[in-house]
């Protein structure tokens, strides 16, 4: 996704991901748009500075599947299956002492 496309993903409400599930991108009340990593709550900045270069690749963008795809389960990670956090298999990574 672009970064237009993921701008105006997010503010139509629409979730947006960066290379896996865990990463959620949101638009904070001053209008900065944020990638926040769930499990801990920390995040960056969806770009740099300039507000110009994504801080990640556009290709590792993705919208949430819809509530039609929890029937459909198997993949946490991007559509390719290529996320970060997913082992091979497409078991989700857990930090140590969070494991299920």
């Amino acid at each position: 996704m672009t970064l237009d496309e993921i701008k105006a993903a997010v503010d139509a409400g629409q979730t947006v991901h960066w290379a896996n599930t865990g990463y959620v991108v949101h638009k904070d009340r001053l209008g900065q748009y944020l990638i926040i990593y769930l499990p801990n709550g920390s995040c960056i900045g969806l770009t740099d500075r300039g507000g110009h270069r994504l801080n990640g690749k556009e290709a590792e963008f993705f919208i949430a599947p819809s509530e039609d795809a929890a029937e459909n389960p198997g993949s946490q990670s991007r559509p390719d299956g290529q996320g970060r956090g997913a082992a091979p298999g497409g078991t989700g990574a857990f930090p140590l002492g969070r494991q299920l």
